[in-house]
């Protein structure tokens, strides 16, 4: 179940309470459904209940507690728990669904953006493309990004543009004075002004992640970007040749290497005479792919590009291991199940490609 069938789960809940007379409340437009806080569970957890509380004239705890056996009861839904002042926790059956693979090989690398009125890609409603992310805050806002004159500042504001935008904003970028040739030619990083710019947003946002101790550009384009953006703000990075190491030490090439793998696969499999066919798969990748536009919506939010990468690392760690069992074997013939892995594998190496592209790093085919 992906986050927002989840969502749409939840509201049937709502809507079953209201028709059986148990809830006197209008039925919400949407359900916001995020990982469970301190104190939760589960693989998901939603504040409806508090949401409804005040119009329904109810205690928020009594308002979970006739949502809970509605949720339980739903297909997919292992559990549910009541914690807090009325946060309603639940446990997803662990299997990757055909609808979420589905859904990511449909979208592409835009999977986790959210699409509005006009903007090509759209598939669904916006209220829709919301709650596949748990957020929704950042549609049609103007934001200014204005960065230190530094080249990490500069590689972060990039990214933080991009995955800004991935959430429906309209971004602008300016850096306090005029960043170096280099960084746009060897790093691809660029802004829009420098200077002392005056901002077009209600709310402009200062960048200034720690400084890098030593010159990145010998890295090259993508070691470089990673070693910038792999720590968190807040953290030194560390401009070493470990970024350019091909071997399992390093995050940046297990990432880079699943997604090639992932593709090979695909070639692979139509050398045999199969191609991926969505099916429902036990694997624990799928709950990462699930979370993928949750993540994206963190990292927006909080301007933590780190967020995403460390994500890719663990998406890359979690599909490794499914990726020997997708071809059959001597003369073992493909069979349903061996198409479903392939297209659980086709569709995390996509999660991995637009991940990386919005880091603005490179996803080789071939590695």
């Amino acid at each position: 179940m992906t986050p927002v069938e989840l969502s749409r789960t939840v509201l049937r809940a709502v809507r079953r309470a209201v028709d059986e007379g148990e809830l006197r409340v209008a039925v919400p437009e949407r359900a916001l459904v995020s990982v469970p806080g301190p104190g939760g569970c589960g693989d998901y957890a939603t504040n409806i209940a508090l949401q409804l509380a005040r119009p329904a004239g109810e205690p928020p705890l009594r308002v979970a507690e006739i949502l809970r056996p509605r949720l339980a009861d739903a297909d997919g839904v292992a559990d549910v728990v009541v914690t807090g002042p009325g946060f309603i926790n639940i446990s997803l059956r662990e299997t990757a669904p055909a609808a979420l693979v589905e859904e990511i090989l449909r979208r592409g690398t835009r999977y986790g953006f959210v699409e509005g009125p006009g903007v090509p890609g759209r598939s669904d409603g916006h209220a829709g493309a919301r709650a596949r992310s748990g957020h929704g805050d950042f549609f049609g806002q103007v934001l200014q990004l204005h960065c230190a004159h530094d080249v990490r500042a500069v590689v972060v504001t990039d990214v933080l543009a991009r995955l800004l935008r991935s959430q429906g904003a309209l971004v602008r970028t300016s850096c306090e004075g005029r960043p170096e040739l280099e960084w746009e030619a060897v790093l691809g990083a660029r802004v829009d002004a420098h200077g002392s710019v005056e901002s077009p947003a209600p709310l402009g946002v200062g960048v200034r992640p720690v400084p890098a101790p030593a010159d990145p550009l010998p890295l090259g384009r993508d070691a470089a970007r990673w070693a910038l953006l792999h720590p968190a703000g807040h953290d030194r990075p560390r401009i070493t040749d470990e970024h350019l190491a091909q071997r399992e030490s390093n995050p940046l090439f297990r990432v880079r290497y699943a997604h090639a793998r992932t593709r090979a696969l695909g070639r692979n499999a139509a050398d045999l005479g199969f191609g991926a066919e969505p099916g429902d798969v036990r694997h624990d990748v799928a709950v990462l792919l699930a979370d993928h536009p949750r993540v994206l919506a963190q990292a927006a939010a909080h301007r933590a590009p780190d967020r995403l990468a460390r994500h890719l690392v663990s998406v890359a760690d979690a599909v490794l291991p499914l990726l020997p069992a997708v071809l059959p074997r001597g003369a073992e013939k493909p069979s349903a199940a061996h198409r479903a892995r392939l297209a659980l594998a086709e569709a995390a190496g996509t999660v991995l490609a637009g991940g990386l592209s919005l880091l603005g790093i490179d996803a080789p085919e071939h590695l």
